[in-house]
């Protein structure tokens, strides 16, 4: 068993899991070292994240997958639950917290379920949907230590305590944060995970347990019926794709910003970074301009095509990528008022032996979610379908069974037909500004997963403690660079060395010609990378 330090990565040839929480990635690499397949480690993995990471998932979440069997044939899997039935009584803004925030299905259980016939039916996967859950109801029934990222969004919550008392009384510690290395059992979670692992996935939608949900729901006051829950099902799709240097970058369809990510790297592919020193003033000029001019068009278009068009030929053809690369100004930066949007997600992903990939994210979409805990199933639901609007001329524009805007966009980079890297962020609108960063660093320059994952990082927007929107900077970019930055026309501000506001990314990077395996997750999280190791008992 391998576990890296705080700037290597993890190596193996046998198989790799990535996660940012330590116990969660052992529940997969087990899986691996034991004989299952990648996607199968990945479900392991992010039910062992429902219990041990509840403020970034959970089972009232969504999901999203890209996976890859071993003749490199991509599918999708977009979990993303639909808004109710009865949208009636909303007015001014959608409430960000509380059982009127809970208003969009959950999609990640059958997201899981996609998952797991897919790796069945293509990839020769042995493990049963039980099997997978026994570690996530073990850690449920037996407790573990929780993070220090738990602690720090349950302190930095506190004043807005009265808003989710749930989350306090289920997490929290006599009303407020638990002390450090405090262990926690959910005993409610635990039946729930079991009731899921013994009945199946549609339990969660059709069954007892659905009912339960419902009940729930209704009680608290959201407007999700027994009906809305039996309507939420996730969808298997084929990858957008562009080209990137010797490549092909792949991304999850609208109604998630998967294209945006696609056509920043495809507006960078029409310049030469390698002319540029990496980490320079040159060097985030050009990603943030590229970045500005992609999110232009996501803000216009970008939303359910079931209900809204979404030209995504033309926003991903030559044509347009060119005129977005010729909008850019060298030497001057577009002014920047649009606003920003937050959430809060876990990055999974897996590679075995065999050519198996899994590339997923799982959200409640801010951290804590709605904040709402159903009845005593210990089932804390998401609010994704805050980021609804309510104008009626909004592409994203509340309606009855439409799937909301999503953030969320894993990826993969293949390289001569293959899988060479997986990747993935939390961070929401920060998520295409990291992955930028990250997939420069790793191709364009060359570096491993934790050189590309420990390098300074920006972001574009709002934050949590800086309302301006501004070019946020990591303090250890060079004050020359920012400077330099500042004298182009960027509204620049500094942030403490690896904050917590620049996503948590996670990396596997895959030889092509060796099929040898490096890992990465943020050194901002508290996640790693593991490999197999060949000692370890299989």
């Amino acid at each position: 068993m391998t576990q890296p330090g705080m700037r290597q990565s993890a190596r193996s040839s046998l198989g790799m899991v990535t996660s940012p929480h330590a116990l969660a990635t052992q529940c997969g690499v087990d899986v691996l070292a034991s004989g299952g397949n990648a996607v199968e480690a990945a479900i392991a993995t992010v039910a062992a994240l429902c219990v041990t990471y509840p403020h970034f998932c959970g089972l009232g979440g969504d999901a999203l997958w890209m996976v890859a069997d071993r003749h490199a044939r991509v599918q999708t899997i977009s979990g993303i639950g639909q808004a109710a039935a009865n949208t009636k009584g909303y007015s001014g803004t959608i409430p960000v917290r509380g059982p009127r925030s809970a208003l969009t299905g959950a999609a990640a259980v059958d997201a899981l379920a996609c998952a797991h016939r897919i790796s069945q039916d293509t990839m020769a996967g042995t493990r049963s949907w039980a099997d997978l859950w026994a570690p996530a109801v073990g850690l449920a029934r037996d407790g573990f230590e929780i993070s220090q990222s738990e602690r720090f969004w349950l302190d930095f919550r506190l004043t807005q305590a009265a808003e989710m008392p749930d989350v306090y009384r289920h997490f929290g510690h006599q009303g407020g944060v638990p002390p450090a290395r405090h262990w926690r059992r959910q005993a409610q979670l635990a039946h729930t995970l079991e009731t899921l692992a013994v009945r199946g996935p549609r339990d969660f939608y059709e069954g007892q347990l659905a009912q339960r949900l419902a009940q729930g729901l209704a009680l608290a006051g959201s407007p999700l019926r027994s009906e809305d829950l039996a309507a939420t099902r996730a969808r298997v799709e084929a990858p957008l794709q562009t080209s990137y240097r010797s490549g092909t970058l792949l991304a999850l369809r609208p109604p998630t910003q998967g294209i945006t990510t696609l056509q920043i790297m495809g507006i960078l592919e029409r310049f030469d970074l390698q002319r540029v020193a990496e980490g320079s003033a040159a060097y985030y000029h050009q990603l943030v301009e590229a970045i500005k001019q992609a999110f232009m068009d996501r803000n216009r278009y970008v939303a359910d095509p079931d209900f809204v068009e979404v030209p995504t030929d033309r926003l991903l053809s030559a044509q347009h990528l060119d005129a977005l690369a010729g909008a850019i100004q060298i030497d001057r930066a577009l002014d920047w008022p649009h606003a920003f949007a937050t959430g809060d997600t876990v990055y999974v992903g897996a590679a075995d032996a065999q050519g198996n990939a899994a590339s997923m994210l799982a959200t409640v979409y801010f951290d804590w979610g709605s904040g709402v805990v159903l009845g005593d199933t210990g089932v804390l639901w998401h609010n994704r379908g805050a980021s609804f609007s309510l104008q009626p001329d909004h592409p994203n524009a509340l309606e009855p069974g439409k799937r909301p805007f999503h953030t969320l966009n894993p990826g993969m980079y293949l390289r001569h037909g293959k899988p060479a890297v997986l990747y993935g962020t939390q961070g929401a609108d920060g998520q295409p500004q990291t992955l930028a960063a990250v997939l420069t660093r790793m191709i364009d320059y060359a570096m491993d997963p934790m050189q590309a994952l420990a390098r300074p990082r920006f972001l574009l927007g709002k934050t949590f403690s800086d309302a301006h929107d501004s070019l946020k900077l990591e303090a250890d970019v060079p004050a020359y660079d920012v400077d330099a930055l500042a004298r182009k026309g960027h509204q620049v501000s500094t942030v403490q060395p690896h904050s917590p506001l620049m996503g948590h990314p996670g990396v596997i990077a895959i030889d092509d010609s060796t099929g040898a395996l490096s890992g990465a997750h943020d050194p901002r999280s508290d996640g790693c990378a593991m490999g197999v190791d060949a000692l370890y008992p299989r």
